[in-house]
């Protein structure tokens, strides 16, 4: 009997070990712009997968498959990194679009296993564009660098839809 308790207060002991063990977990972010522009048109400017100018971050973008499933596309940074890409699902009708990162530098975005959708919704000369992704940090152990936590990998996403959607609206709005 005492062994048995003495057991069981050794199994107990462990728990907080057990529960900070587990790794990361999946993080998200959801970012959304009002545009005073009908759906038609604010989907005219980011519904073609293979075209992402509208973003200030991206110089250039190339890819294959044009907005068919599987379709892919590398995202070349102002900064100079890239980002490769694949298209899960497009539905131009819903005015919705689902992609994946196959491939990036955590130096250039601290994420892992991203998946993301960007749609449009509108009603008359009003639109709201909502940008959702679901992802990991760039660090998939425990104890992460700082620049790789959890932290930074939902601030570093925020900043992309965030811009990206302000510079969508500007553009459609004042032509900027």
């Amino acid at each position: 009997m005492v062994k048995a308790v003495a057991l069981a207060l050794a199994t107990l002991a462990l728990f907080p070990t057990f529960a900070s063990a587990h790794g990361p977990s999946r993080q998200k972010v959801t970012e959304t712009v009002e545009i005073n522009a009908p759906a038609d048109k604010v989907w005219g400017v980011i519904g073609n997968f293979q075209d992402m100018s509208w973003h200030p971050a991206v110089a250039k973008t190339e890819g294959t498959g044009g907005n068919d499933a599987n379709a892919t596309r590398t995202l070349t940074l102002t900064s100079g990194g890239t980002i490769d890409e694949k298209l899960i699902s497009n539905d131009p009708a819903k005015k919705i679009y689902k992609y994946e990162i196959t491939k990036v530098d955590p130096k250039v975005l601290p994420v892992n296993n991203y998946s993301s959708n960007i749609s449009v919704k509108g009603e008359g000369d009003k639109s709201t564009v909502e940008w959702k992704g679901a992802f990991y940090r760039g660090f998939m152990n425990n104890d992460p660098p700082p620049e790789l936590n959890d932290e930074a990998a939902k601030k570093a996403v925020q900043g992309v839809y965030r811009s990206g959607l302000d510079a969508l609206k500007k553009k459609l709005e004042t032509g900027g």
